[in-house]
């Protein structure tokens, strides 16, 4: 479709300040490096550290303007750790490499880099580093640097962490595929094993996904029945994340303070969950935020040597709070999908059969996790007993296009039925009254008129096109032809245009075929739509003899994969001679 009404992506728009400042605010140096190792970013600490302006190192080649040997020279690219790490992409640390300070100082450093990828495609690294000049010869010393180097490559690994996993979460509207994509993310990287339970809307919890190594769910699936909503006297941190309390962080150590009997069957079943498992670290948290809880989220630890601590409590918390908001906005998105083709499909009535013509039609939703369309298909009697065709689609993917596809159905046929002109005046009508009494800004649709005896014919059509795809006409012997004539602007770009809409006739033969459909059917994602036009046209040709049930089933059937758009197909055939 032309046009689109996006739904509200769960990322808010101050984040990107709040993410600055927590970089800007490090007191540990940071630098960001594109992927040719020219600095694209310096914090103040960076620049405190190196002797420079952020301005003076941006745009610059970071090996060539930092990195010297221990006794200040030039170093060969071949043999600087941090290129290689940056060709390879992936996440590393190093020690004792030598930096020249703007005043001419050589400074030692220690460093931690992560890639930095947006969508799949890596944009560079983020490199934390600190000053590490002074006497390393002490074990004490080395230890507290690497355990410092560590910690700055946890916190690296945390602030990638949920910034992929907003970018990943913010690519979907559909929830089963958005915690597919979470428990895949969180595990194995923060934990070794996640559960997402959700709040039903009566009155229930559903246990909906458990992640365990390399996808593993422990055969967990049998315990995510549904199972009643807990009140707040019941002990289980679950519970008590479920009914407004805060993220609870268990261990081993306050295991005796937080084990409770088990006072529910959803304690009953969280308990039995990290039993299972193994657990000796857990984190629960809830998804959303304030009186919007939609559910809890739960991550779990098996090593007692890697406890979770506050640092990845904070963390697991931010990413429940966007869950939270994801899992919303795809409930909110399903509602108005479902009322949308609720819509739609009431308005399908059921196809008259004049005389010997017979008509079939169907209607096909866009697949899961696409918006819904405004496509609409109609055929009915006018008072002359000529019979009218008629196949639209409304600009937007979203339930204003469906209700505005409602209001122009509705309309055309009021203004169609004991109109006796060419179908070009009845749509000059309705482009006319649509800014009027309609919410539709643009729309196309083929409006045909079926000329001739029901029973006996001759049959002629005569219609008109407003901006929509051209009808396609199969005849005996094996031809297939696109009615291209009767073109006329979309509906609502006449633009004070007082010129009448062209109408066109063309016969229809004993025995043919007339296929009307809407751009769902030959548009795909990648591909132009002139394959999409001799796509259909080769398997209508295919199908020219089969019931006409048969060739709109199997037109559907045979669309390549990667559709986005809903479809409607309208078919008449003719009797043969």
């Amino acid at each position: 479709m032309p046009g689109a009404g996006d739904e509200e992506r769960s990322r808010p728009a101050a984040e990107p300040d709040f993410w600055r400042q927590v970089v800007e605010q490090l007191s540990t140096a940071m630098m960001v490096l594109d992927p040719a190792a020219r600095i694209l970013a310096v914090n103040p600490a960076a620049e405190r550290l190196l002797g420079r302006t952020a301005g003076a190192m941006r745009g610059k080649d970071a090996h060539e303007l930092l990195h010297r040997d221990a006794g200040g020279g030039t170093l060969v690219r071949e043999r600087c750790p941090l290129l290689r790490v940056l060709a390879e992409r992936a996440a590393a640390r190093g020690d004792g490499d030598s930096y020249l300070r703007g005043d001419g100082r050589v400074v030692t450093i220690a460093w931690s880099a992560s890639p930095l990828t947006d969508a799949g495609s890596f944009k560079g690294m983020a490199v934390l580093f600190t000053d590490a000049t002074g006497d390393p010869g002490t074990r004490r010393e080395r230890a507290e640097r690497a355990a410092y180097t560590s910690a700055l490559e946890d916190l690296t690994e945390r602030l990638t962490l949920v910034a992929e996993i907003t970018d990943v979460l913010g690519q979907t509207l559909e929830t089963d595929e958005a915690l597919a994509r979470l428990g895949r993310l969180l595990v194995p990287r923060l934990a070794d094993w996640s559960a997402v339970d959700l709040r039903t809307g009566s009155g229930q919890v559903h246990r909906v996904a458990v992640t365990g190594p390399a996808g593993r769910d422990a055969g967990l699936e049998g315990s995510r029945e549904p199972l009643p909503e807990a009140g707040e006297a019941d002990g289980s941190p679950l519970v008590q994340v479920l009914t407004g309390g805060d993220p609870a962080l268990w261990d081993e150590q306050n295991r005796a303070e937080t084990a409770v009997p088990p006072g529910s069957p959803l304690a009953t079943l969280h308990g039995d969950f990290l039993r299972t498992v193994g657990a000796t670290s857990a984190i629960t948290v809830p998804l959303g935020s304030g009186r919007q809880i939609t559910g809890a989220l739960t991550v779990v630890r098996t090593d007692p040597a890697h406890p979770f601590d506050a640092a990845d409590l904070e963390v697991v918390s931010d990413i429940g709070h966007r869950v939270g908001r994801v899992i919303d906005n795809a409930r909110r998105f399903g509602r108005q999908r479902a009322v949308a083709e609720a819509m739609q499909r009431n308005l399908l009535a059921p196809l008259p059969q004049p005389g010997r013509l017979r008509l079939a039609a169907r209607y096909q939703p866009a697949p899961a996790g696409s918006q819904v369309g405004g496509d609409w298909y109609d055929a009915f009697e006018l008072k002359d007993g000529t019979l009218a065709l008629v196949i639209g689609d409304v600009v937007g993917h979203d339930l204003t296009a469906a209700a505005g596809m409602a209001q122009l159905h509705g309309i055309l046929r009021s203004l169609a039925w004991d109109h006796i002109g060419p179908p070009g005046s009845v749509v000059d009508r309705l482009d006319d009254a649509m800014p009027a009494i309609t919410t539709v800004p643009m729309a196309t649709l083929v409006l045909a008129r079926v000329e001739g005896h029901p029973l006996t014919g001759p049959w002629t059509l005569r219609w008109t096109s407003a901006g929509h795809p051209p009808p396609l006409l199969l005849t005996p012997g094996g031809h297939a032809q696109y009615l291209e004539a009767g073109q006329g602007l979309l509906l609502g770009a006449r633009l004070g245009d007082e010129t009448s809409r062209p109408d066109a006739t063309h016969p229809l033969p004993p025995g043919a075929t007339l296929l009307l459909y809407t751009d769902g059917l030959i548009e795909i994602p990648g591909s132009d739509i002139e394959t999409g036009l001799g796509r259909l046209r080769r398997h209508a040709l295919a199908l020219a003899h089969a019931p006409l049930d048969t060739l709109c089933d199997q037109l559907l059937a045979r669309m390549p994969p990667g559709s986005t758009d809903d479809v409607a197909l309208l078919a008449l055939r003719l009797p043969a001679e």
